[in-house]
């Protein structure tokens, strides 16, 4: 078989590459095997990645035992919650771009002939798909796995907590409502092992949706981090990376149209992050099958929500994992021809990967297609003179009173503007609070506000304030939080251009997001609009702000 490694292995002239190869210690007899990039985002202040150092030596091991020869190479990863509310957000969504960049690097650099992405946490994933995507290699994807969830204090095996406790928490204990005592215990225990945030938050959406797309085996998304299982799970995905590479199949042989529509429908049926739109978007655009937001609201009415895990409701993605996973939510959706079975997947066709999910849906953790918690997905998109190109909400995690409101428009220019009112007490119910100049370009970087949104939340106000913004949620999010909205603020969108009192309508059943201003006034003040100055005028953040697309596509750079 004709290896692309030939090309830093083979004839006179590459002595001197050969020689470089026997100082890693590779002997003449592991030159003639392929050589696999092992890609990993290991690194010791994540704790979503503090792991990965042994499922890497994991994949390696499988890797060498189909006979590969396999090469860890790390790159970078932001926690977005430790980033959150301070300006390492900013950095958030930029690092996507640089972790695609740095695998395009390290594996043509190096002329791999396959290799196994190990990412955890939700730009990595998506990074690593960028990247993957452009070099076009016979590709597997195996996560870290989710952390497990923890317990309220005294209820070992009751209600779970998780990271989003503490950022409800902290708005509790504003509101009076949560002790200081109180919090601290949650601080000690919600996160009790390593792993990725263990609701269905946008780390485990994506890891979940790489079995979607059929790029990982199944149990990538839902395996626990701390169970044997996930390591067996490496050491087979370290396999199939060279089951594939033998039968010369690349990762855009899977990432497909077939492959994106899938994707879509489960993140509708298992109520994903938001920001597994902007993600899939993204990706959609670089395996040149490119979607759009009136795709993601097709989907959403055509597609049952099967899955209401935390946020949205009680369960931890645990619960998940111990029915079936997302095997059991793909067999439900093609009870109801819903997926795409010319899909390809690392496992063969989709009717022989279906084959092996024989597992019934349990009725509780995932209903049954005849049964579902919504006959319409978990994301809802929403246009109106606020949001020409669109907005998204995750509506399954809005409370039933609050799909339709208006009220007076409470406008900041800056996530940090507003959390000072939410904590100051300034916000009254029935207000709409308005979040701008945090879009991709504007922010730049379309920061992730869970701090506002969990603050509203804590200080019991979710069911009587709404907040919009052009930036980003976390995907630990809940209530009616609508953002993405584009074009944004910084660009001139609608969005900039509302001001203090207006009311603006939030229409989450209707797909609507208005704002009652004449076309004519609002046309005045588009006359009048004068762009800020950048909020950077240096570093990667100046630099990401000229290129990045706006949401809707994905905040996408080519």
């Amino acid at each position: 078989m004709q290896l692309r490694s030939d090309a830093i292995k083979r004839g006179l002239a590459r002595a001197p590459h050969r020689s470089l190869l026997k100082a890693d210690g590779l002997t003449d007899e592991e030159m003639d095997r392929p050589l696999v990039a092992v890609f990993s985002s290991k690194s010791d202040i994540i704790p979503g990645h503090n792991n990965l150092d042994k499922i890497s030596e994991a994949v390696k091991a499988g890797i060498y035992m189909a006979g590969g020869v396999p090469f860890e190479i790390d790159t970078i990863g932001v926690c977005d919650g430790i980033a959150m509310n301070h300006d390492g957000m900013h950095y958030s969504l930029v690092s996507r771009e640089t972790i695609a960049d740095s695998f395009e690097i390290a594996v043509q650099g190096h002329a791999f002939d396959a290799a196994v992405c190990i990412p955890n946490c939700d730009k990595i994933v998506p990074g690593m798909l960028l990247g993957a995507l452009r070099v076009n290699l016979p590709t597997v994807f195996v996560s870290g796995g989710p952390m497990l969830p923890g317990h309220k204090q005294g209820c070992a095996c009751g209600p779970t907590t998780d990271l989003n406790s503490l950022f409800d928490g902290v708005g509790q204990v504003q509101a009076g409502t949560m002790t200081d005592g109180e919090l601290k215990y949650l601080e000690d225990s919600a996160c009790p092992t390593c792993g990725s945030c263990s609701g269905m938050f946008t780390a485990n959406s994506m890891n979940c949706l790489c079995e979607a797309l059929g790029i990982a085996l199944p149990g990538n998304g839902t395996i626990p981090a701390v169970y044997s299982e996930r390591l067996r799970l490496a050491k087979h995905a370290g396999m199939k990376v060279m089951e594939l590479l033998e039968k010369n199949i690349c990762i855009r042989d899977i990432i497909t149209p077939a492959a994106i529509h899938n994707a879509m429908e489960c993140d509708m049926a298992f109520g994903g992050s938001t920001n597994t739109v902007l993600h899939l978007t993204a990706i959609a655009m670089e395996a040149g099958c490119p979607i759009t937001m009136d795709d993601w609201d097709a989907a959403s009415a055509r597609t049952p929500h099967l899955v209401k895990l935390q946020p949205s409701g009680p369960r931890p993605l645990i619960d998940l994992y111990a029915v079936g996973g997302v095997p059991v939510v793909m067999h439900e959706l093609a009870e109801l021809d819903l997926l795409d079975t010319s899909a390809l997947t690392c496992m063969g066709t989709l009717p022989e990967y279906l084959k092996g999910c024989t597992k019934p849906a349990d009725g509780e953790v995932c209903r049954t297609h005849d049964n579902p918690i919504s006959p319409v997905g978990a994301l809802r998109v929403l246009h109106g003179n606020i949001a020409p190109d669109g907005g998204i909400v995750k509506k399954a995690a809005v409370d039933p009173s609050m799909m339709k409101h208006t009220g007076p428009a409470r406008c900041f220019d800056s996530e940090e503007e507003a959390c000072e009112a939410i904590f100051g007490g300034k916000i009254n119910p029935g207000d709409v609070v308005v979040i701008r100049y945090e879009g991709p370009a504007g922010g730049p970087g379309m920061r992730e506000m869970l701090t506002p949104t969990s603050a509203i939340c804590g200080m019991g106000l979710s069911t009587s304030v709404a907040l919009i913004t052009d930036g980003r949620f976390s995907g630990a999010s809940k209530g009616p939080c609508i953002g993405h909205v584009s074009p944004e603020a910084a660009a001139g969108g609608p969005i900039a251009l509302i001001h203090e009192g207006d009311m603006v309508t939030v229409n989450i059943e209707g797909g609507k997001l208005d704002v009652d201003v004449s076309d004519e006034e609002m046309a005045a003040r588009r006359a009048s609009f004068t762009a800020p100055a950048p909020k950077h005028n240096h570093g990667v953040l100046a630099k990401y702000a000229k290129l990045v697309s706006s949401a809707d596509k994905g905040a996408y750079i080519g």
